[in-house]
């Protein structure tokens, strides 16, 4: 790799764009599913069904969008934009799509369109990007800054998202849809900005340096190149260490998508005022602390995954969220008088807890294609981030849907103020139970994966010496580490499996 230096704005460019990756999903996770049902006559089953059919498609683009950037750099346009960067370029204007998803008072098809072309732009853009730290530098550490760059920004924008639907109805229309268009078309605006600065001031890696680790002259025919996307997407999962790395990822994802997504209506039905205005200020407030709080805790698990190493970190952060689980619960069991100052402190201790949830796993992503290059031979970071993009939406949508359709059969009312006793208790249920359930699963994971910065720094040096072709015998700790990663035997990595095989 040319060795590039990578400054101050890099960091904060490349950071920049998870106001798109974790803006976005911040604010679907958060309000897509209540602005569905209270402003735009859908039903939860009808407003679920969006995601699931998003999801079908998905499963289609993402990966086609991994593959299409791995092998772009075998065009003109790929030579010339960049096989990464090209798709950062024409997702400037399409990301304005993102505030059409926001107007109220439409039909179900006009919902399920808006929502499926903004989920294509999302992959178009996102899963190029996340390709870009590995392509700018191959250090441990410089790269762990890019992930903490990156979800700090991510954070900030989690903040804005909670913060600013309270902030505009202090200046617009009160329990109306307005509310949320105008969110829509802020987000909107900046990530048109963001992505043109994430576009200027990153790089990747050039066309000679991947025609050395490709074969550029390669032409496989459409139907060869359909098949060998749909098994690049694949053996991916033979990868032991990527298998491990999304188990921790889902765990500490998909928790909060299920939180998320039933916590605005706990607040709403539970604690909410005499009017919807007032229970999404309510709501604002109290996930603003938490994405406040998960601000500050990125910032002090960046130093402790250094320190400590991914997987013991990752424990830490499941048990602080866990803790706050269950002093929700015995709020919920206890029904104190004033249950607000105990909330707060809720919220807080999830938010320290999800803050590294959140930091860990991207952290780790980042020297996923390492490994894979030792069992492969090859550079794969496209199809990995299409991977990691169609999972990643797909767990937020099967989140989603398992809740929609759990609170339409407890005897949820669309549109009203009010709910049910047995709806309320299927919130909590779900709301502890779902989240404790998967960050459980995440937690027994993390303790089978082993990549930090000595196994890295290992397999590095195992890959130099494969590229120099050097046959001189290996120690027996080195390709004990290497093998636990890859989950290859030493003998079959660097191209001699199935995996790293064209044929």
């Amino acid at each position: 790799m040319t060795k590039r230096t990578v400054r101050l704005r890099n960091y904060l460019a490349y950071g920049a764009n998870d106001y798109l990756g974790a803006g976005a999903m911040a604010v679907i996770s958060t309000w897509i599913l209540f602005f569905y049902t209270t402003y735009c006559g859908l039903s939860p089953g009808e407003a679920t069904l969006i995601f699931a059919i998003a999801r079908v498609l998905d499963a289609i683009t993402s990966p086609l969008i991994g593959h299409l950037s791995d092998n772009f750099y075998r065009n003109r346009l790929g030579r010339r934009f960049g096989r990464r960067r090209f798709f950062l370029l024409i997702s400037i204007p399409l990301s304005f799509s993102f505030s059409l998803m926001w107007v109220g008072g439409q039909h179900f098809l006009y919902y399920l369109c808006t929502y499926v072309f903004f989920e294509v732009v999302y992959a178009l853009e996102l899963i190029p990007y996340e390709t870009l730290a590995a392509e700018m530098s191959d250090d441990y550490k410089v790269r762990a800054k890019f992930a903490g760059s990156r979800i700090l920004f991510g954070q900030s924008s989690a903040i804005l998202a909670t913060f600013l639907p309270a902030l505009l109805e202090m200046f617009g229309s009160k329990d109306s849809a307005e509310t949320f268009f105008w969110l829509g078309l802020t987000f909107a605006i900046s990530f048109m900005i963001i992505i043109s600065l994430v576009w200027s001031f990153t790089w990747e890696r050039s066309p000679e340096e991947i025609d050395a680790l490709h074969d550029a002259t390669e032409r496989p025919s459409a139907v060869e190149s359909f098949k060998r996307l749909y098994r690049d997407l694949w053996s991916t999962l033979r990868i032991r260490a990527f298998r491990l790395h999304l188990g921790m990822y889902l765990g500490g994802y998909i928790s909060q998508d299920i939180f998320n997504a039933v916590f605005t209506y706990f607040v709403v039905f539970a604690l909410g005022g005499a009017t919807l205005g007032s229970a999404i200020a309510s709501t604002s407030g109290l996930l603003t602390l938490m994405y406040i709080a998960q601000f500050i805790s990125v910032m002090t698990f960046i130093p402790l995954c250094l320190r400590w190493a991914p997987a013991p970190s990752y424990r830490v952060a499941v048990s602080l969220y866990v803790l706050a689980l269950f002093v929700l619960l015995g709020l919920y069991v206890m029904h104190p008088a004033n249950p607000t100052p105990w909330i707060v402190v809720v919220v807080l201790i999830a938010g320290l807890g999800r803050g590294g949830l959140n930091y860990i796993p991207w952290s780790v992503y980042n020297y996923m294609a390492d490994v894979d290059e030792i069992v492969t031979g090859r550079r794969r970071e496209g199809t990995f981030a299409g991977v990691m993009t169609f999972v990643r939406k797909t767990a937020q949508a099967i989140a989603v849907l398992a809740v929609g359709y759990i609170l339409q059969a407890s005897g949820f009312v669309s549109g009203s103020t009010t709910q049910s006793t047995p709806v309320l208790h299927t919130i909590v249920a779900i709301m502890i139970g779902g989240t404790l359930l998967v960050l459980a699963v995440g937690f027994l994971i993390s303790l089978r994966f082993r990549l930090d910065k000595n196994t890295h720094e290992v397999l590095m040096g195992e890959i130099a010496r494969f590229k120099r072709t050097d046959a001189a015998p290996v120690p027996a700790d080195r390709r004990e580490v290497v093998e636990d990663l890859s989950g290859w035997r030493y003998e079959q990595l660097w191209g001699r499996n199935p995996v790293g095989r064209h044929d």
